[in-house]
């Protein structure tokens, strides 16, 4: 089981790695888009020109028309090539855009949080000293919650 496991990882982990950056996500669409339009090229001996072109159109999902594939070769590649664009690489766009929209501006930086923690030592600290100033017993606030009473 784990040796089949181990290539879909691999394509996760690669797909993960695109995902995180848009230079990546963009060079990986113009890399699938020329090497299916070099590969339409030999399977449909059309021009290289219009193999990207191709490639383009069907990526898209557009398909105008003016250059279908013939071969069953070219048929699969289109599939393949279609199925890629609409299950893998769209999405990650959508998602990538959509998570730079949906940043929360409001949400504590790490140095904040670290602000946040030293501030309430010291309180913490000044609170257990006013406290045993005045003989003030304090529960302690590292320990387990109280259990719920019964009602």
């Amino acid at each position: 089981m784990h040796v089949l496991l181990t290539p879909l990882k691999r394509i996760y982990r690669a797909i993960v790695w695109l995902a995180n950056s848009p230079g990546t996500l963009i060079l990986a669409y113009a890399i699938l888009i020329v090497v299916c339009g070099v590969l339409y090229h030999y399977f449909e001996d059309k021009s290289v020109g219009d193999a990207i072109w191709w490639a383009v159109v069907t990526a898209s999902t557009v398909g105008y028309g003016d250059i279908s594939p013939a071969s069953w070769e070219a048929r699969v590649l289109a599939g393949l090539l279609i199925s890629i664009m609409v299950l893998v690489v769209i999405p990650l766009i959508t998602a990538h855009f959509a998570s730079k929209l949906i940043v929360d501006s409001d949400a504590f930086h790490h140095e904040e949080q670290e602000e946040l923690k030293a501030n309430l030592r010291r309180v913490r600290a000044l609170l257990e000293a006013v406290a045993e100033r005045d003989g003030i017993i304090l529960p302690d606030s590292a320990g387990p919650p109280a259990a719920p009473s019964d009602r």
